[in-house]
């Protein structure tokens, strides 16, 4: 390479922030193709200047320096084949201050490279004898403040969008797409909802997450990434490799546990470190941006809770077993915790169904707590019958005591947990006054003292915050109902169906608990609420006895 002869490298870039570009426009933006113009007439100009060759970024920001274009710039500057790089100005070279910095007073002259920013009238061989060398740092910080800053406005119109319940995900997630006329708002996808849909049922079924995986890619059914792209959009996800992506268990998980079924918008999960770092960190959820209510719901808010329930021990369908258990995910050793396991016994052509103690099982101690599945089905049937009924005795009277003249304020006030709750927090109230009487008396010392009213003011305190949520329970009923409608007719079928099939008893039963000598426990869903009901319901009783006494 001649030493009297520069060699350019003419580096173009134009960020999406700086794009307006219009429908029909052409791909490369009409910026670029003016800072191309102006700097080409300059080299054309000089005499000892030859271009070498052009390096486009368009529609990359100048915060950093991690652009393709300008890293393989960069590549022939260090292999000596460029040995001059011009820019329009400045801030198209990058708004990093120290980056641009290091580059243009560092890093080019160890190369002996040139470096020529045209409407800045800076040019590093006259830098040293000028003003520019005064200007180059003040006018790089400059572009940096106003990186920083359009970066700033960028945040807050997001968040701003965000907290309004607007979805600013540039992909619609999986049962969903975007609304034609309002890219914020989310509408359903038939087909892609009718797929999570069949995900929900086969949960609650009682398939565990990598069957239903594999129950999808043996359907043929595409994965959420390979779904967009075949409907023409370019979406790349940090979950898949390279190649054809196939569901998986996180991907169905994904699905089963979020909200956004519900119609519920969940953002702002993670954050950039700063503008000039690419890298996120995960924010707590309590600093999530969720909305509800701001699209038509796929799920059912019964559903989902099962499935969350469900999701808590997620079920592996045994080989031996032909279709999925009808207490797979329910079933629990009442004495270790862990999950029955069921077993198949053979003998003389004959078979029997138990389900054992997996901790047993396993030879880690415990007992077999053995029961089987023939006589476990009819002890869970009865009882569960036997509770449907109830509950929706009580409901009935509970819905009429509500109609006629009880309000929240009246079964607050006798509500029999919050009584108690009320008393027991009375009583540490109390221990505390006495101390003072102690301390005073030297009974206790200012230590024992200290130490003992702290606990009693922390169990006081517990307790006040049990209080309220018991209220927040009454409250709820008497505002929103005792349960959804989805779930009452699960209550209704289960006392009309000859046996219960699964759906019925996922809807209804939390946690089944085996015990030895066939002791069953039945955990159902909705038993805080049934205790309100029994209570007032006992009280309605007591008070239409002690009225027809009166009369």
């Amino acid at each position: 390479m001649n030493d009297k002869t520069f060699y350019a490298a003419m580096y173009l870039r134009l960020s999406r922030d700086d794009q307006e570009k219009q429908a029909g426009e052409k791909s490369e933006s009409g910026s670029i193709a003016g800072q191309r113009e102006l700097i080409r007439s300059f080299i054309r100009e000089q005499p000892d200047m030859e271009l070498y060759d052009s390096y486009v970024d368009d529609g990359w920001s100048g915060g950093n320096f991690d652009r393709p274009e300008f890293k393989r710039m960069m590549e022939d500057v260090e292999a000596g084949r460029v040995n001059c790089v011009v820019v329009k100005d400045l801030s198209r070279f990058g708004r990093d201050y120290i980056e641009a910095g290091r580059y243009i007073q560092k890093t080019f002259p160890a190369l002996g490279v040139r470096f020529i920013a045209l409407t800045d009238h800076y040019d590093s061989f006259l830098a040293g004898t000028g003003e520019s060398s005064i200007v180059l740092p003040v006018k790089n910080f400059i572009n940096d403040s106003y990186c920083r800053d359009i970066s700033t406005k960028v945040k807050s119109g997001l968040e701003a969008k965000r907290r309004n319940g607007e979805c600013i995900s540039p992909f619609a997630v999986y049962g969903y797409k975007k609304d034609e006329n309002n890219k914020n708002r989310l509408v359903v996808d038939e087909y892609a909802a009718g797929i999570v849909k069949e995900i929900f049922e086969w949960k609650i079924s009682g398939m565990a997450v990598s069957a239903i995986a594999d129950r999808l890619n043996q359907n043929g059914i595409l994965s959420p990434r390979e779904y967009k792209n075949s409907m023409g959009q370019k979406y790349k996800s940090g979950f898949s490799g390279p190649g054809h992506s196939k569901w998986g268990s996180a991907s169905v998980k994904r699905i089963l546990t979020s909200e956004v079924y519900l119609g519920h918008l969940v953002q702002g999960k993670s954050r950039k470190i700063n503008y000039k770092v690419k890298k996120t960190v995960e924010k707590p959820e309590a600093e999530w941006d969720r909305v509800e209510n701001t699209h038509e719901p796929v799920i059912s808010e019964d559903d989902f809770q099962i499935v969350k329930e469900l999701l808590k021990t997620d079920s592996r369908k045994s080989p031996q077993m032909g279709q999925f258990g009808f207490f797979t995910g329910l079933l629990f050793c009442g004495d270790c915790g862990e999950q029955m396991i069921r077993r198949v016994v053979r003998y003389k052509g004959k078979q029997k169904v138990y389900y054992i103690c997996s901790t047993k099982n396993r030879g880690e101690g415990c007992s077999r707590h053995s029961i089987e599945e023939s006589v476990l089905k009819m002890l869970v049937e009865n009882t569960v019958k036997r509770h449907a009924n109830a509950f929706l005795e009580e409901k009935r009277l509970f819905d009429r005591a509500k109609g006629q003249e009880a309000d929240f304020a009246a079964v607050s006030g006798y509500d029999m947990e919050i009584r108690r709750l009320k008393q027991e927090q009375d009583k540490y109230y109390a221990l505390c006054a006495g101390l003072y009487e102690d301390l005073r008396a030297g009974v206790v010392t200012k230590e024992e003292f200290e130490r003992l009213h702290a606990g009693f003011q922390q169990k006081a305190g517990e307790l006040g915050k049990a209080q309220e949520k018991q209220e927040n329970l009454i409250r709820d009923m008497f505002q929103k109902g005792v349960l959804s409608a989805g779930r009452l007719k699960a209550f209704q079928d289960c006392v009309e169906l000859k046996e219960i099939d699964r759906h019925t008893l996922s809807s209804l039963v939390r946690r089944i608990s085996i015990y030895e000598g066939r002791r069953v426990e039945i955990e159902f869903y909705f038993m805080d609420q049934y205790g309100v009901m029994l209570g007032l319901n006992g009280r309605q009783e007591q008070a239409d006895k002690n009225s027809e006494r009166g009369a």
